[in-house]
C-alpha cells in the first residue's frame, strides 16, 4: 500500500465533487502530503546516488551526517575513485597490486594464528602449560581505543582533509607565511607538501576517500579563493608562493584539481582559473621573450622556460608550450641566407634533361650543421628538449626543406621525366640521411629518431609520392617498349634489305615467292647437262651430269649456297644497321632465281640466332634494376606509403617480364619456328656432318633463351626476393606469378621450336638416307660376292645372332677382307642425331631433354623403317644391315630410355630375317609369325612387308606363304 495520504480537501464543489484547490502547484501538493508509513525514503536509492555525484564536497559531508545509510552512500569508495580518476591520479594496476598484497598478508597472518592455536591446544592436551601464553598476531582491523580518542578530540591525523574542513560552507583559509619570513627563504615544509600533494596520491582500494581528502584539504582553499578573486592581485596563491616556478606549479595543480569539480558553478570557476593562468603565462612569456632578444640562454631563457614547462604540465600540445612556440617562430635559422639555398641549381648546373644532386647535398650539409648546433642550445634552455627538437625540426621541414624540394620537383617534372625521377629518389635518400644522422638532445633514443625521421620524410614527399611511383612505372615501360621496338624495326629493315638484294632482279618476285616449288621445277626440268651435282642428286642417278660439279657450276653461274658459321654475337643497337658478321652479303647477287631464293632462305636460317638479343635483355634488366633501386628506398617509410612502393617495384618486374617475354623473346621464337618450317635439305648444296645448320642455330637460340631465363632468375633473387620486396613463398605474389608465366612461355616456345627442329632433323636424316645410301650396301652384286653367295647357297649351316635362332648363310671365308662394319650412311646419321641431342645437354631441364630425346628416337625409328622399305636386301647385304641396326641400338642405349630401346631392339631382331637362306622358308615363316620375338613392336603383317624387301623374295614367296598358312592351320 501507499505510504502517503493526501490532506483533507478544502470543500465541496458543485455537484458534490471536490472543490478545486486554489493553488494547483506541485510544490503545494507535496507540502500537503503526510508520511504515514515512515521508514522508507521518498526517492529511490539510485536517484539519490546520482544526485550525490553533483553535490559539493561540503554538502556531501553534511549529507553523510544525516544517517548511517546516507553515510554509506557518501563513503562508497567508487565515488571517490571516480574523482581521483578524473584528475588522472588513480592507477588501477597499482590498486590491484596493493589489494593482492593486502590479501596475501591477511592469509599469512591467519595461517600464523591458526598454527599458534594448534600449538597451544597440543600443549594443553599434553598436560604441560607454559608460564606465559605465546604471543598471537592480532587480526583486529582497527584499535577501538585509538578511534575513541580520535572521536573525543574530533581530529584525525593531518593527512585527512575532510576532518579539518569547515563544514559551514567554505574550507578554512589557506595557510599563510609569516610576515617575518623573508621572501628569499624556502617555504615551510607544509607548503612544499601542498605543492607535491598530487604526486603523493596512492591508489588503494577502500582508501580513495582519504586520498582525495588529502588533495581536497591542500588545494580546495586556494581553488575557491582564486574563484572569488576580482583581479590578478587578489588570489592568495600569489601571496603565499613568491617564486614564479612554485606559482606555476600551484596553478598547474589547481588546473588538475578543477577536473574533479562537478558541482554547480564549475564552469565559472574553471574560466576564472583559466584567466588567471593566462595572465600569469603572459607575464612569464614576456620575461622569456626579453631573455630571447638578448640571447640569455643560461639566464632568463632557461629560468622562464622551466616555469612555462611547469605551468603547462609538459603534456599539452605534445609537450610544446607557448615558450617553445615563441622560440621556434622567432628562430633566426629561418631567415639565414646561408641555409636558404636555390634548388634550381640542381637543374642549371646539369646537362639538358638531366639533374645534378651535388647542390642539394651541400644544402643538406649546411642545414645539418645548423640544426645540430641548435640541439645543444635546446638542452641548455628547456627541461625536456626532445619534444622541442622535433617541433623545431617540423618547422624546418615546413619552411626550409619543403620550400627547397617542391619547386625543384615541379620544374624537373616539366623539363624531363628522367630528371624528375632521379630528383625525387635522390633527394629522398639525402633527406633520410640528413634526418637519421642528426644529433638530437639527450634522452632521444635511436628508435624514436628513426620513427620521427620516417614521419618527417613522409610529410615532405607524400604530395609527390603517388605521381612519382606511377611515372616510374610508365617511364620504364615506355623505355623498354621503345628499345624492343627499335630492335624489331632494325631487324625488319635488315630482312627487307637482304630480300631486296637477292630478289631485286626478278620482276615477278611476289608471284614466285608464293610458289617456290614452281621455280624449283623449272630448274629441275632443265637439260641434264647443265644440272650441277650440288643440287643434291646422288651419284649414279639418271639425272646426274657427266661433268665435274665445279665446271657445271661455273658454266651456269650458280654459286653454292652453303650455310655460313653461326654469328657469335647478337646484333648491336649502336650502329645504324644490324649486321650479321657470320653471313655478310656477297658482292654480287645470284643471277639464277632458284639460287637467289635458296640464298635468301639460307640467310634467314642463319639469322635465327639473332631473332632476339641478349644485349637487349641485359639492357632491359639494367633499366629495371635502376628503376627498382630508385623506388625501393621508399619502402623504409612503412605503412601505406611503403606498401605502395613495394607493389610498384613488383609492377616494374612484371612489366619487364611482359615486354621481354611477349614483346621480344616469344616473337623471336615464333619467327625461328617459321624459318625452320621453310627449311628444305635438298636446296642446300653442302651438308655438314656436324649437324643441320639451321637446327644448330636454333639450339644456340635456345641457349640464349636459357641465359636470359637465368638472368631473370638472378635478378629476381637479388633485387626482389633478397630485399624482401617479393615473397617467394607466397604463391599469389604478382612477381612470382609473372616469373612462372615467363618461364612457362619460354618452355613452350622452346618445345615448339624443338618440335619443328625434330622435323628438320628427320628431313635431313631422310635426305642423307636417300642420297648417300648406295644400292649395293644391302644388296652387293660384285662378281666375287655373287660367287661367294652362290657357293653358300648350298650350305645348311645355321648360326644364331643376338640370341635369336635363325638360319643364315655362312660368311664367305674366301673374302676375309670384306668390310662387315656399318655403312657410311648409318654412321653419318648416328653422328648427326647424336650431335643434336648432345647440344641440348645443360641448356634445358632434364624433363624437356628426355622428351626431346624420346621424340628424336621415335622419329629416327620411323625414318629407318621407311628407309628399309625402299631397299633390296640380300643375304650378304644383311650383314651390313645388322651392323647398321646394332649401331643405332648402341646409340639409343646412351640415351638411357628403356621404352625407346625396345623399338631398336625389335629393329635388330627384324634385320635377321634377311640372313635366313631361301631354302629355309618354314623357319622364315615361323619368325614372321612370332609376335613375341619383336616385343609387340611389329605385327606379323608388318614383318611380312619387311620380308618382301628380300632380294630373293619372288623365289621364296610361295614357300613362305605356304609355311605361314600351315602354321595358321595348326593353331586353329
Amino acid at each position: 500500500m501507499s505510504n502517503f495520504r493526501r490532506a483533507p480537501t478544502l470543500g465541496m464543489g458543485v455537484g458534490g465533487g471536490p472543490k478545486p484547490a486554489v493553488n494547483q502547484s506541485i510544490l503545494k501538493t507535496l507540502q500537503q502530503t503526510e508520511m504515514v508509513g515512515g521508514g522508507k525514503p521518498v526517492l529511490p536509492a539510485e536517484i539519490l546516488v546520482t544526485i550525490l555525484d553533483y553535490l559539493p564536497v561540503s554538502d556531501l559531508m553534511r549529507f553523510a551526517r544525516t544517517s548511517r545509510r546516507m553515510r554509506e552512500m557518501v563513503y562508497d569508495d567508487t565515488r571517490w575513485v571516480s574523482r581521483l580518476r578524473s584528475m588522472g591520479c588513480w592507477d588501477e594496476a597499482e590498486a590491484r597490486r596493493r589489494f593482492e598484497e593486502v590479501m596475501r598478508r591477511r592469509r599469512e597472518m591467519a595461517e600464523r594464528a591458526n598454527n599458534a592455536r594448534a600449538a597451544a591446544a597440543g600443549t594443553a592436551a599434553g598436560g604441560t602449560r607454559a608460564s606465559q601464553p605465546p604471543a598471537v598476531a592480532s587480526t583486529t582491523l582497527f584499535d577501538a581505543a585509538v578511534e575513541e580518542e580520535k572521536r573525543a578530540r574530533g581530529l584525525s591525523d593531518l593527512g585527512d582533509g575532510f576532518e579539518t574542513m569547515n563544514i559551514g560552507g567554505m574550507p578554512s583559509s589557506p595557510p599563510r607565511q609569516r610576515q617575518s619570513q623573508s621572501q628569499n627563504k624556502d617555504p615551510s615544509p607544509d607548503l612544499e607538501t601542498i605543492l607535491q600533494v598530487l604526486k603523493g596520491v596512492k591508489s588503494i582500494r577502500g582508501y580513495a576517500r582519504q586520498e582525495y581528502g588529502k588533495v581536497y584539504g591542500a588545494l580546495a582553499p586556494f581553488y575557491f579563493d582564486l574563484a572569488k578573486a576580482k583581479s590578478h592581485t587578489d588570489p592568495v596563491i600569489f601571496q603565499v608562493f613568491r617564486d614564479p616556478e612554485r606559482q606555476a606549479q600551484m596553478l598547474a595543480n589547481l588546473k588538475v584539481f578543477a577536473k574533479s569539480d562537478w558541482s554547480q558553478g564549475w564552469v565559472q570557476r574553471e574560466e576564472k582559473l583559466a584567466n588567471m593562468t593566462a595572465i600569469f603565462e603572459s607575464a612569464v612569456l614576456r620575461e622569456f621573450e626579453q631573455g630571447y632578444e638578448y640571447w640569455d640562454v643560461d639566464g632568463r631563457m632557461k629560468k622562464y622556460a622551466h616555469v612555462l614547462e611547469t605551468l603547462s604540465g609538459g603534456t599539452e600540445n605534445g609537450g610544446v608550450n607557448v615558450g617553445v612556440e615563441l622560440f621556434i617562430q622567432k628562430h633566426p635559422i629561418f631567415t639565414d641566407k646561408e641555409v636558404l639555398a636555390n634548388s634550381m641549381d640542381c637543374l642549371n648546373q646539369a646537362p639538358a634533361d638531366s639533374i645534378s644532386l651535388e647542390p642539394s647535398r651541400r644544402f643538406y650539409e649546411v642545414l645539418h650543421t645548423k640544426v645540430n648546433a641548435q640541439a645543444d642550445i635546446m638542452e641548455k634552455i628547456f627541461p625536456k628538449p626532445g619534444p622541442v627538437f622535433w617541433a623545431f625540426l617540423a618547422k624546418v621541414r615546413e619552411d626550409i626543406i619543403m620550400e627547397y624540394v617542391m619547386p625543384l620537383f615541379d620544374e624537373s617534372h616539366e623539363r624531363s621525366i628522367a630528371a624528375y625521377l632521379k630528383a625525387v629518389s635522390g633527394l629522398f635518400e639525402q633527406t633520410m640521411q640528413f634526418l637519421t644522422t642528426l644529433t638530437p638532445p639527450k634522452g632521444v633514443t635511436k628508435e624514436e629518431q628513426a620513427t620521427a625521421a620516417k614521419e618527417i620524410a613522409l610529410k615532405i614527399f607524400e604530395p609527390h609520392l603517388d605521381l612519382y611511383l606511377q611515372d616510374e612505372l610508365d617511364h620504364f615501360t615506355k623505355q623498354a617498349e621503345r628499345e624492343v621496338g627499335e630492335w624489331e624495326k632494325k631487324l625488319s629493315e635488315q630482312d627487307a634489305s637482304v630480300e631486296s638484294f637477292y630478289m631485286a632482279s626478278f620482276t615477278n618476285r611476289q608471284a614466285d615467292k608464293k610458289d617456290f616449288l614452281t621455280s624449283f621445277k623449272k630448274v629441275v626440268m632443265m637439260p641434264v647437262t647443265v644440272l650441277p651435282t650440288s643440287l643434291g642428286l646422288p651419284l649414279g642417278s639418271p639425272f646426274a651430269s657427266s661433268k665435274p660439279a665445279s665446271t657445271v657450276a661455273n658454266a651456269n653461274g650458280l654459286q653454292p649456297t652453303t650455310p655460313q658459321p653461326s654469328r657469335p654475337h647478337s646484333p648491336s643497337l649502336t650502329g645504324g644497321s644490324i649486321e650479321r658478321s657470320g653471313s655478310p652479303l656477297p658482292g654480287k647477287a645470284p643471277t639464277d632465281e632458284l639460287a637467289a631464293k635458296a640464298a635468301l632462305m639460307t640467310s634467314r636460317l642463319e639469322g635465327i640466332k639473332s631473332l632476339f638479343s641478349i644485349e637487349v635483355a641485359l639492357s632491359l634488366v639494367h633499366n629495371a634494376k635502376a628503376s627498382l633501386g630508385r623506388m625501393a628506398v621508399f619502402i623504409q617509410l612503412g605503412g601505406q606509403a611503403g606498401g605502395e612502393a613495394r607493389e610498384q617495384c613488383e609492377s616494374v618486374f612484371v612489366a619487364l617480364l611482359r615486354i621481354l617475354g611477349n614483346g621480344h623473346v616469344k616473337p623471336g621464337f615464333d619467327k625461328a619456328v617459321a624459318h625452320l618450317s621453310q627449311y628444305n635439305p635438298r636446296e642446300v648444296s653442302k651438308h655438314d656432318k656436324g649437324g643441320v645448320a639451321p637446327l644448330v642455330t636454333f639450339i644456340e637460340l635456345v641457349n640464349v633463351g636459357d641465359l636470359i631465363s637465368q638472368m631473370i632468375d638472378v635478378f629476381y633473387e637479388q633485387q626482389l626476393a633478397g630485399p624482401k620486396i617479393a615473397d617467394r613463398n607466397d604463391f599469389l605474389d604478382p612477381a612470382g606469378l609473372a616469373k612462372k608465366k615467363f618461364e612457362q612461355m619460354l618452355d613452350e616456345s622452346v618445345a615448339a621450336g624443338l618440335n619443328k627442329g625434330i622435323d628438320v632433323l628427320m628431313d635431313e636424316v631422310e635426305y642423307i638416307c636417300a642420297t648417300t645410301q648406295l644400292p649395293t650396301d644391302y644388296n652387293p652384286t660384285t662378281p666375287d660376292m655373287a660367287a661367294a653367295a652362290a657357293a653358300n647357297n648350298g650350305s645348311d649351316a645355321a648360326s644364331q645372332h643376338g640370341g635369336a635362332a635363325a638360319l643364315a648363310s655362312p660368311l664367305p671365308f674366301g673374302r676375309l677382307d670384306m668390310d662387315i662394319g656399318p655403312t657410311h650412311t648409318a654412321q653419318r646419321i648416328r653422328d648427326l642425331v647424336a650431335s643434336h641431342t648432345s647440344m641440348l645437354t645443360g641448356s634445358t631441364d632434364k624433363s624437356m631433354l628426355d622428351v626431346f630425346n624420346g621424340e628424336v628416337g621415335l622419329r629416327l625409328f620411323t625414318a629407318v623403317c621407311k628407309h628399309l622399305k625402299r631397299q633390296r636386301i640380300s643375304n650378304m647385304g644383311a650383314i651390313k644391315l645388322i651392323a647398321d641396326m646394332n649401331l643405332y641400338f648402341e646409340y639409343i642405349r646412351t640415351l638411357k630410355n628403356q621404352d625407346l630401346l625396345a623399338y631398336f631392339k625389335a629393329l635388330r631382331e627384324l634385320s635377321q630375317i634377311y640372313l635366313i637362306d631361301s631354302k629355309h622358308a618354314k623357319e622364315m615363316a615361323t619368325i614372321i609369325a612370332d609376335g613375341d620375338r619383336f616385343g609387340g613392336i611389329f605385327r606379323a603383317e608388318e614383318v611380312y612387308e619387311y620380308a618382301e624387301r628380300r632380294a630373293d623374295w619372288y623365289i621364296v614367296r610361295k614357300d613362305v606363304e605356304r609355311a605361314m598358312y600351315g602354321l595358321e592351320c595348326s593353331l586353329m
